[in-house]
């Protein structure tokens, strides 16, 4: 197997990797009270060292009350905090890699399992999370402007600390996707709308303020998806119209990267083309695209949540897609979990030596 066109190098702005190689972003819950330790700097300079492109990191909230709904996800505002984050960008660059945070609010969210609750309640377009499920309040208009702001400082931050990229996260039924979706976003203001194109208002907004906080020349990556967690099957674009009234706006507003969330990269966004969302993204704005969903193993993520284990696949259709230049880069997930090295042993060909993943990942840093 020729995996050459993954470990060609990729510029853009203030991003210079290696090879098109990404960490996704998985949500681990293991920074006490919003602080991330060291040995969170140590899981990501361990992927750094053994040759990942880029990293970006799980999940990172908001200066807003109510941004996260566990207290062990990391934050991304406050002294503590970001002297964690610090440590981490500084490790990962010592180890010649590059890294952006994602930042984040969750929106409406479930509570914890714990008991444990934010300070305020969870706050959405809506009160609800999804059809039925309501657990907190609708955003006031100033609750609005004070959450755009919170992204914009948190991505000034992360330019400020030595990140060479930020990603801001719009998918996965998470505030800015509750939004995006016209069944947790029944607004009548300027944020609602009947079209997806006029429900994309918020994050343009968002998208606006980061850029005018990090100037033109730093890297911005935004996170979407089209399915739900609660609706795999699921599209809020449902053809190429809509995706481009959609995306477009973002493009505009000072996207670089689309970061293209889907269960299985292979598979077609829309009937009579195999471009899969990353492709359509590409194909549409222009911009650069991160394409992901279970590369590399025989599940997907959401059977790994539920405790499937998989195993090793080929690279084939991946590296296909590659060279066909669909996408520019590749997101790798729960392989990187449980094998810091893959991206090592796949460069090298040790084919051979590649691990599984199994649920057991989850429960520790590696």
């Amino acid at each position: 197997m020729n995996t050459d066109s993954l470990f060609r190098p990729f510029n853009l702005k203030t991003l210079n990797t290696k090879n098109r190689i990404v960490m996704a972003p998985m949500t681990r819950s293991f920074s006490p009270d919003g602080v991330p330790t060291a040995d969170v700097a140590e899981y990501y300079a361990k992927r750094a060292d053994a040759e990942v492109g880029l990293i970006l990191s799980e999940g990172t909230v908001i200066d807003r009350p109510s941004a996260s709904a566990d207290p062990n996800i990391p934050h991304f505002y406050g002294e503590k905090a970001l002297a964690g984050w610090h440590k981490v960008i500084n490790d990962v660059q010592e180890k010649n890699g590059q890294m952006g945070p994602q930042i984040w609010h969750q929106g409406i969210s479930a509570n914890h399992a714990s008991g444990w609750l934010p300070s305020a309640p969870f706050e959405g377009p809506s009160s609800f999370n999804s059809p039925g499920f309501e657990n907190g309040v609708a955003m006031t208009d100033s609750a609005i402007a004070d959450t755009i702001a919170a992204f914009g400082q948190a991505a000034a931050d992360a330019k400020a600390l030595g990140f060479d990229t930020v990603e801001i996260h719009g998918a996965h039924q998470y505030l800015i996707d509750q939004f995006f979706w016209d069944a947790t976003n029944n607004r009548s203001d300027i944020y609602g709308g009947k079209t997806l194109a006029e429900r994309t208002r918020f994050a343009v907004e968002v998208i606006k303020e980061v850029r005018k906080r990090v100037g033109e020349d730093f890297a911005l990556i935004i996170r979407l998806s089209q399915f739900k967690p609660a609706a795999y099957d699921y599209k809020l674009a449902k053809n190429e119209a809509e995706m481009e009234q959609w995306l477009t706006p973002m493009a505009d507003a000072g996207i670089d990267i689309f970061h293209c969330s889907q269960r299985r990269f292979w598979e077609p966004e829309f009937d009579g083309s195999d471009l899969n969302f990353a492709g359509w993204a590409k194909k549409i704005t222009g911009k650069a695209t991160i394409s992901v969903g279970s590369v590399g193993l025989d599940g997907d993520f959401f059977g790994a949540f539920a405790g499937q284990s998989s195993q090793p696949s080929s690279l084939d259709e991946l590296v296909r897609r590659m060279d066909r230049g669909d996408f520019d880069l590749i997101a790798v997930g729960r392989v990187l979990l449980s094998d810091p090295q893959w991206v090592e042993k796949i460069k090298n060909n040790h084919l051979d030596q590649l691990k599984g993943f199994s649920k057991e990942a989850l429960a520790e840093l590696v």
